[in-house]
């Protein structure tokens, strides 16, 4: 049992947790809590820790089946490298996903369903990343594409706010965003830039057709040069004083509502 904070796997953990530099260079992240380590492929798991706590408890023996080892820590070890207020005494460390351009944007190729994908330009807050991440999932999303000033996506804040779905969601950072966008238009995929600019309700698109949302930084919205490569702006109509929503929660109504336009579609409504 590792028993001081001193240990160097302790300090690699730490590391992990908190730059990402590290992550990148070694292509791994941290994962934390019980529900997310049992989602976790058992292929993509790379270590475990459990505290001496959760050793007791009997999801332990299959989490530590399916992972093939782990390494118990004592809880005073666990609590110095546990990125929550209130750790759960499981953490695994899991090899980074590797997706290409065409996996976030591209058609389903099971169920034919066309691309509906969110591009997210300079987004700061992980905890809005990660919300998007999953209510991406939850909306049907074949991806979210991110331009390299995005906040990184294996930020511990980050991974607990998708509860799971950064395991399923396809993601891509780009180093030239509007180069790509432009390659994506060329093959018949339609943009539309939330802005305040837009003419038209964003309800009164249509998004059944292979469809990329377009999502810029919280205080600043989207840069003018890529704003102008959207198909189209549209708005989120607003009463009161707000002028706009929340980045995360803009983008949930945007892909709730392809989501809702493609469900009646193939309801024949």
């Amino acid at each position: 049992m590792i028993t001081s904070t001193t240990n160097k796997q302790v300090k690699f953990v730490n590391s992990l947790v908190k730059k990402a530099r590290t992550r990148r260079e070694e292509g791994l992240f941290v994962a934390e809590g019980l529900r997310m380590c049992q989602e976790i492929p058992k292929e993509q798991i790379y270590s475990l820790y459990i505290s001496e706590s959760f050793h007791k408890n009997k999801e332990c023996q299959d989490l530590v089946e399916r992972a093939g080892r782990a390494e118990l820590v004592s809880d005073e070890v666990f609590k110095a490298f546990s990125d929550t207020q209130s750790p759960q005494g499981v953490l695994a460390l899991v090899h980074q996903y590797r997706y290409t351009l065409e996996d976030v944007a591209g058609t389903e190729t099971e169920t034919g369903r066309p691309a509906l994908f969110m591009v997210l330009e300079r987004l700061q807050d992980p905890g809005n990343l990660g919300t998007i991440i999953r209510a991406g999932e939850g909306a049907g999303v074949t991806g979210i594409l991110m331009d390299k000033d995005t906040a990184d996506i294996y930020n511990p804040k980050v991974i607990r706010a998708t509860m799971g779905s950064v395991l399923r969601v396809p993601f891509f950072y780009t180093e030239d965003l509007r180069a790509d966008l432009k390659t994506l238009k060329q093959k018949g995929i339609r943009l539309y830039a939330a802005h305040l600019k837009g003419r038209r309700s964003y309800d009164q698109e249509d998004y059944k057709g292979d469809t990329g949302f377009l999502i810029g930084n919280e205080a600043n919205g989207l840069t003018e040069e890529t704003a102008a490569l959207a198909d189209a702006y549209i708005r989120i109509p607003m009463l009161g004083q707000v002028e706009s929503l929340n980045a995360a929660v803009a983008s949930s109504v945007l892909m709730f509502e392809a989501a809702r336009q493609r469900r009646n579609e193939a309801s024949g409504l």
